[in-house]
């Protein structure tokens, strides 16, 4: 099937740009012998961990699904993090995954004996209290009063020299959608509180956040923080990042159902993004869209900007949520009913978050194969809606 033969609203992944980013991270790991896991918080195209398996090393899980997904799906390296774990998962988690690590002092405590006797890898998840990011503190983990990672004053206050040794790992992770200037400021934060540690311990997971995949990535910067850990530490090196595998490597296709003037022209699409895209809401951020402007620059540029797209539209979802906005768009010509739009970069904390509010349906999630035709991996339906109440 071709793409303009597609029902709307759904996703479109192209197998090869999910190719051609694997190729970078397998680069990296070549390079330097460090070892790249999926993050699946970030994507979890499980129809892909096929040919993600022949270039990464395996998968992080967050959680007893994520986990099991990747060890049925992935089958290769099985890694998890949880802030607090429930005591009847732990059993079934450590079936499933080879390297747990624990978030606090007491976690480890818990369940670190059922662990070890399990024959598992175990780390503990690090604050380096070292922020680098900018007007995000729900993405930033070294943000104030964070539950994400043991300080070290928590570490040398609560830990005893026994449980420090029963370590074989150190975990941190405090980037979102960075460069790797930031990891090397993070990593300074990291030898200077935490280096004492890091000489007995077998392996450093870096966490995720790495936009390794961006055009304008510094990578062999990441490639000297990398070797950097190894050679003063003697240890593994491990990267998670989730957005990377799959960054620019899907769209979200959706078609105008309706075109209202209340003060400014607006386009009610077939999806939402509330629903199908609720990044848009909770960060927030105006996601890409082929062929429009932004009526923003249209503005600092006027006498350019109306001459290649005057038509500005906001874009909106078809359910009751007043705030179901996705941004606004300027145009080369006026929309109208039946479009087809094609939002840019929705591989990544789409398909993951997706929910049904209003009874919307979920878009089809379709593979778009490296000779163009494209097959529905999923389709979904009013059961889909209705098993979840």
């Amino acid at each position: 099937m071709e793409r303009r033969e597609l029902k709307t609203p759904c996703f479109v992944v192209q197998e090869r740009r999910i190719r051609e980013n694997l190729e970078i991270l397998k680069g990296i790991e070549e390079d330097t012998g460090c070892h790249i896991l999926l993050a699946q918080k970030a994507f979890s195209m499980y129809s892909l961990y096929p040919l993600i398996g022949e270039y990464l090393d395996g998968a992080t899980a967050s959680g007893l699904y994520e986990a099991r997904l990747g060890y049925e799906e992935m089958g290769k390296e099985n890694h998890i993090f949880s802030p607090a774990y429930r005591a009847d998962e732990m059993d079934e988690i450590l079936r499933y995954c080879d390297h747990i690590v624990f978030n606090s002092p007491s976690q480890l405590r818990k369940y670190g004996g059922k662990v070890r006797a399990a024959g598992r890898s175990m780390g503990l998840r690090v604050n380096p209290e070292c922020s680098t990011q900018e007007g995000h503190a729900i993405y930033d983990p070294c943000a104030p009063f964070s539950r994400l990672g043991t300080t070290l004053e928590r570490l040398q206050g609560e830990m005893t020299e026994e449980e420090i040794r029963s370590l074989d790992g150190i975990h941190f992770h405090t980037l979102c959608e960075q460069n790797s200037d930031d990891l090397a400021v993070t990593l300074k934060a990291v030898e200077e509180k935490f280096g004492p540690y890091l000489h007995e311990m077998k392996w450093v997971n870096f966490g995720g956040g790495h936009h390794i995949t961006r055009p304008d990535y510094d990578r062999e910067l990441l490639k000297q923080c990398i070797r950097h850990m190894q050679e003063t530490y003697g240890v593994e090196v491990y990267l998670e990042p989730g957005e990377a595998v799959a960054l620019n490597a899907g769209i979200l296709l959706t078609e105008v159902l309706e075109i209202v003037d209340n003060g400014m022209k607006i386009g009610i699409l077939d999806t939402s993004a509330a629903c199908h895209m609720p990044d848009v809401l909770e960060m927030p951020y105006r996601p890409p869209l082929k062929d429009a402007g932004d009526p923003a620059e249209l503005m600092e540029d006027k006498e350019a900007g109306e001459s290649e797209k005057p038509y500005v539209y906001r874009l909106a979802g078809p359910t009751c949520l007043a705030g179901d906005v996705i941004g606004d768009y300027s145009f080369a010509e006026p929309l109208k009913c039946g479009d087809r739009l094609e939002f840019q970069d929705m591989a990544i904390y789409t398909m993951v978050k997706t929910n049904t509010f209003n009874g919307m349906k979920l878009p089809d999630i379709v593979l778009e194969r490296e000779d163009g035709t494209c097959e529905i991996m999923r389709s979904f339906g009013y059961e889909d809606f209705k098993m979840r109440l």
